[in-house]
């Protein structure tokens, strides 16, 4: 193991733990002259910044336009860096193609794998919905806190109050406040109505909280709410990747194969 892949490795373990999102880049193939050697991997950050070595300006130019794109949820890409005019590996299904006319040649095949936090879920009470939403967020991969109403992590992608009345209003507000992604209530229709009337909130704001809290499927037991509600919060999160992709996508020219002009160095 080279030092440039004991600090990457050293740093993939501090994002993780401090629940940032990055891309792991990793040279799967590299044909002679390329700088980058088979094994040779970087981090990318949200900044576009890269810590580790995939090559040289050209190929690193790629490697963050193609990641960040993962980052917004196109998946994991094989990006294929070919020579203008220069016979390059045989086809991959799938990849990703991008043609640099740099000087000194040499075809790279890239791993680019996003690693994401899991959702944060901070969940309000002892309810039997409460404690059915952390036994089954843990099943779906999502991460659960207790936190509220002391204080609340700038992570958070989801608050559901299920505390039937105890430490709803700070609770609410926290979440506002920290203009968290989705925000739940549960409580019946009447009783969520009142909650928020007492909190003085109209419009917008309002229309943040999502009360009677879940999906209407029928739920009844405890269980089955803590159901509905985690089916609203993926149903939430699609649409919004969805969303990324599509305006994605609508930018695109020229299929899965682009030109990149600049740099000297591959």
């Amino acid at each position: 193991m080279t030092i440039t892949t004991t600090r990457v490795a050293a740093r993939m373990r501090e994002l993780t733990a401090d629940r940032v999102p990055y891309v792991h880049a990793t040279v799967v193939r590299a044909q002679v002259p390329s700088s980058a050697k088979a094994g040779d991997e970087a981090i990318v950050m949200r900044d576009g910044s890269i810590d580790g070595f995939v090559g040289g300006v050209c190929a690193e130019e790629s490697v963050r336009t193609a990641a960040l794109g993962v980052l917004d949820g196109d998946g994991p890409v094989l990006l294929r860096v070919l020579p203008e005019g220069e016979p390059g590996f045989p086809e991959s299904p799938g990849a990703r193609v991008v043609v640099n006319p740099c000087l000194s040649g040499g075809a790279l095949e890239i791993f680019l794998e996003p690693r994401l936090p899991p959702p944060l879920l901070e969940i309000v009470g002892r309810t039997p919905v409460a404690e059915s939403l952390v036994a089954m967020a843990e099943l779906l991969g999502y991460a659960t806190a207790r936190s509220l109403p002391g204080g609340l992590s700038d992570h958070t992608d989801a608050v559901i109050v299920a505390s039937h009345g105890r430490d709803e209003d700070a609770s609410l507000r926290a979440a506002l406040d920290a203009g968290v992604g989705y925000i739940a209530l549960v409580a019946s229709r009447r009783r969520g109505t009142a909650v928020l009337d007492e909190l003085g909130l109209t419009g917008e704001a309002r229309e943040r909280i999502s009360t009677p809290a879940g999906l209407d499927i029928g739920a009844r037991t405890g269980p089955e709410v803590a159901l509905s509600i985690l089916a609203e919060v993926i149903s939430r999160n699609s649409k919004a990747i969805r969303g990324n992709s599509e305006a994605r996508n609508s930018k695109a020219i020229g299929g899965n194969r682009e030109i990149f002009s600049g740099g000297t160095d591959r």
